[in-house]
């Protein structure tokens, strides 16, 4: 799985929106200002996830766009899929390398292992939600399940420059 600008700006918009729930709509261009993002990417990324249903738009002067649901109730894979259209390329499905090896209908070793991968990103994605991401890094990492970290050589695959 790779993440895409997309996907990643699109979490950052929805944070963005998620920190501001309650206090009403913000246009795209004052959200691409304050996450330093570019305003084109943050207007298409808002409109991909108002049609998924994710926020809220608002016509006029004082329109703009708020989260359409509670923080605790849109999940990262909900962020992620309206944002890049998928949360896992299948590559034998999107991009087969001979159509008539890489067809349903053939019968594929290697296709099971992409699909349990697909569900596992999902699994996972779906369990973390916007309101999760609200706190500080050192507790979304025990939220999820990953140890503290004292310092950036603590970083899985840190340069031992960075170590010593």
């Amino acid at each position: 799985m790779r993440i895409t600008t997309w996907a990643e700006y699109g979490l950052i918009c929805a944070l963005h929106l998620a920190r501001r729930a309650g206090t009403g709509p913000v246009t795209g261009r004052d959200v691409a200002a304050r996450e330093k993002l570019p305003g084109d990417y943050v207007e298409q990324i808002l409109l991909r996830m108002r049609r998924a249903g994710i926020v809220n738009s608002t016509r006029g002067a004082r329109g703009g766009y708020s989260l359409a649901r509670t923080p605790a109730e849109i999940s990262v894979r909900d962020v992620i899929q309206a944002s890049e259209l998928t949360t896992f390329d299948l590559h034998c499905v999107s991009h087969p390398v001979d159509s008539s090896r890489c067809a349903e209908a053939e019968n594929c070793s290697i296709r099971p292992v992409w699909l349990l991968l697909q569900q596992r990103i999902d699994e996972v994605l779906e369990g973390v939600k916007l309101s999760d991401l609200l706190a500080d890094e050192s507790v979304v990492r025990s939220r999820v399940g990953l140890p503290a970290f004292e310092s950036v050589a603590d970083l899985p695959g840190a340069l031992p420059i960075l170590q010593g």
